[in-house]
């Protein structure tokens, strides 16, 4: 039905055989090129991480409902990590259906979600989320409470030590998120999702090795 490729930091491929989604498709500032896939669709958790370039069917970076191609994308807002209630929310988090699939997608956003937010992600097959911390994104004890809440059958962590990236603030190691979520771990250069039937059941934390 659809494949899930990492590219590092935040970014992240869904694409079906019909439609291409690009996420947090700027990834200059840990010292990757940015992603530029004609005709994909690209999604920015924020503003800065969007590429906008000519080449893309649509560039959705703020909350709302869309319908593109083979997928139901719904974006609702959120503050990030290191934002004051006060202000405005600059984060979006979005939520993926593909079929009878629902992928949650989360930026760096603050490590407790509100009731409202839980209600608009719903139910939640996989969840890719980051788990540097370095006072940036939430940490790895955050992101399993946060996983905790949410409750999806896979999760797969994002934004996390690698030698072969330049982070702006140092990151935890991936393994100590592993460590704290405590489930069954498998690694794959690819995610293939072919309907939910061939998903786990249980909670289980698939590390998706970067492209």
């Amino acid at each position: 039905m659809f494949e899930i490729e990492y590219k590092g930091g935040n970014s992240v491929v869904v694409a079906s055989k019909k439609t291409t989604l690009t996420i947090d498709s700027n990834p200059e500032i840990v010292g990757i090129r940015p992603l530029k896939i004609k005709e994909a669709v690209e999604l920015a958790t924020e503003e800065r991480l969007a590429v906008s370039s000519g080449e893309v069917r649509m560039v959705i970076e703020s909350p709302g409902e869309y319908e593109v191609g083979d997928f139901t994308i719904r974006g609702v807002a959120a503050y990030r990590h290191i934002d004051n209630e006060t202000e405005e929310k600059r984060s979006t988090m979005y939520t993926l259906e593909c079929g009878d699939v629902k992928v949650a997608v989360i930026g760096n956003v603050a490590p407790k979600i509100t009731d409202e937010q839980l209600e608009s992600i719903g139910v939640v097959d996989i969840l890719i989320v980051p788990i540097g911390g370095g006072g940036y994104t939430l940490d790895a004890t955050s992101a399993v409470s946060l996983v905790r809440q949410i409750e999806p059958k896979v999760v797969i962590p994002v934004h996390y030590a690698d030698t072969g990236l330049r982070y702006e603030v140092p990151q935890d190691v991936l393994e100590t998120f592993i460590k704290e979520l405590g489930a069954p771990h498998e690694t794959v250069p690819k995610y293939k999702v072919k309907s939910a039937a061939t998903i786990p059941q249980t909670l289980t934390l698939v590390e998706v090795t970067r492209s």
